[in-house]
């Protein structure tokens, strides 16, 4: 175990020595290089604002949220997998717990994964095809009061 803590802290401190000059806190980018996109949820006739990052490219999912040890409460990130399919999670290498919203194409909520494992490699899956994953910290969904069958309105459920 202790060999394992020496490795991932080592993996950590290398991620860190490459994140561009000028990034925030804990490894989060900074707010002008972070590309960060608008992304609402209406639930129950509340519109919850978060400003996500979105990855698009293989290389980009795999990574995640990977290493980060914060994420502000309104932030989130937002996988596109570019067709709906079933898709599988994971929360190896993360630090944090956080809510999966599984959504549909048309920009349902599908299913939650509230309160993920931080360093699992248990997979969580999607439970049906889906076009996205919605990355947000954990216990926010139920805060908020966010439930399957809410809507997200992002510009990639309008397709």
């Amino acid at each position: 175990m202790h060999a394992v803590r020496i490795v991932l802290a080592a993996i950590a401190a290398a991620w860190l020595a490459l994140v561009p000059a000028g990034a925030g806190a804990q490894g989060q980018p900074a707010a002008g290089a972070s590309g960060l996109e608008a992304l609402v949820i209406v639930s129950g006739g509340t519109r919850h604002a978060f400003q996500v990052e979105v990855m698009r490219t293989p290389e980009q999912r795999a990574k995640g949220l990977m290493y980060r040890n914060y994420m502000p409460a309104d932030r989130g990130m937002l996988f596109d997998f570019a067709a709906s399919e079933p898709v599988a999670m994971w929360m190896q290498n993360t630090y944090i717990s956080l809510d999966m919203l599984f959504i549909r194409a048309d920009g349902t909520i599908a299913r939650i994964a509230e309160r993920t494992e931080p360093l699992s490699t248990r997979t969580i899956p999607s439970g049906e095809p889906v076009l996205s994953v919605l990355e947000i910290n954990g216990g926010v969904s139920r805060q908020l009061g966010i439930k399957p069958g809410d809507k997200v309105e992002h510009a990639l459920f309008k397709r």
